[in-house]
């Protein structure tokens, strides 16, 4: 059996989990991390896969793996990627390609610390496309003066337009933001994302490509 995005979509297993993930997270007044977060992560990985000129199987690994990297988050949010690759494995290893599924687990389970080798292009793809994906769209708190009291919903809140962009010529990723300094500033951002921007630059290096990021047209790495 070839595991394949549409079916993994589809399957009751792996919804109950992000469904049970959303429930959990937004009780903790967390970010989205559901479906919205989930399309966004799965389309990245399989865009830079194809820019990067992966085979048709490995961009559908990389598109699953975007697509289930955050499912684990219900059974605790500090080991969230280690659960996630370990529900993956009971759900399929009896049932597709091990050497599929394998792979499957190593990115989800790498896509969140960066003491862990990054092993495969895999991997880097789906840990440029989660850490890139910052956005006014992910605050689920609808009152403005929390928002605001919130460095992570402030940040998120503020980024207005998001656009990760690939150039095979001149080997780079480049993370656009367009960020709304009259809500927060670019000093906030630094402090909750540096983190999750060196390990994009991590996973680019790996790949061979340098990482760019751009703050409102202004090229700060």
């Amino acid at each position: 059996m070839q595991l394949k995005l549409k079916d993994i979509k589809k399957d009751p297993r792996i919804n109950s989990f992000i469904d049970q993930t959303d429930k959990y997270l937004r009780s903790l007044g967390y970010t989205d991390h559901g479906r919205r977060h989930l399309d966004i992560v799965s389309d990245r990985s399989k865009m830079l896969a194809n820019k990067l000129g992966l085979n048709i199987k490995d961009q559908e690994i990389t598109s699953i793996a975007g697509w289930c990297h955050d499912m684990g988050n219900f059974l605790g949010r500090t080991q969230h990627h280690y659960w996630g690759g370990m529900l993956f494995s009971q759900c399929y290893i009896n049932e597709a390609d091990p050497g599929q599924v394998s792979r499957i687990m190593q990115a989800i389970v790498s896509h969140d610390k960066d003491d862990l080798k990054i092993l495969d292009k895999i991997t880097a793809c789906v840990i440029i496309a989660d850490k890139s994906d910052v956005h006014r769209n992910r605050v689920l708190n609808k009152n403005l003066k929390e928002v605001k009291a919130d460095i992570h919903d402030r940040v998120n809140y503020a980024v207005t337009d998001n656009h990760l962009r690939i150039d095979k010529q001149k080997k780079t990723i480049t993370l656009s933001l367009t960020l709304d300094t009259k809500f927060t500033n670019i000093m906030d951002f630094f402090s909750i994302f540096v983190e999750r921007m060196n390990y994009c630059q991590k996973a680019a290096e790996y790949l061979k490509y340098e990482f760019h990021l751009n703050i409102n047209k202004t090229k700060l790495a």
